[in-house]
């Protein structure tokens, strides 16, 4: 069964720091793409950052030099370091991977996902 399993989510101050942790049991070209996804209540789902497994990266514009995307040397686990939270980075956030996406950033190019770790910002 395939499992992506993410923690380190909770509440922080605004201006604090989480990381998040998301482990897989996908292996090879399942994971080619892998990605960080929020969603606050009443908001679509929007991506915020993306790794390949080149290890190249892409980031939604709000939180560009804010958060870092990266994975464990073995890749079977994917990171979200995120520094200077707002209170608007509060969201639920999931976990995606996918053998090839057209739109790094697009929920719908994702076939695996999570089921999300809560992220709380207060002001």
């Amino acid at each position: 069964q395939v499992q992506l399993v993410e923690s380190g989510g909770g509440s922080v101050q605004a201006g604090g720091s989480l990381k998040l942790s998301c482990t897989t049991s996908l292996y090879g070209a399942s994971r080619r793409f892998m990605a960080w996804f929020r969603q606050a209540p009443g908001e679509e789902r929007e991506g915020v950052a993306s790794i390949e497994i080149n290890g190249n990266t892409y980031y939604t514009d709000s939180v560009k030099g804010r958060f870092t995307i990266s994975k464990g040397v073995a890749g079977s686990t994917l990171y979200l370091q995120m520094n200077s939270l707002k209170p608007e980075d509060t969201a639920m956030y999931y976990c995606a991977a996918a053998a090839w996406v057209g739109n790094p950033l697009g929920q719908y190019e994702y076939k695996y996902w999570g089921q999300g770790t809560q992220v709380t910002v207060s002001s």
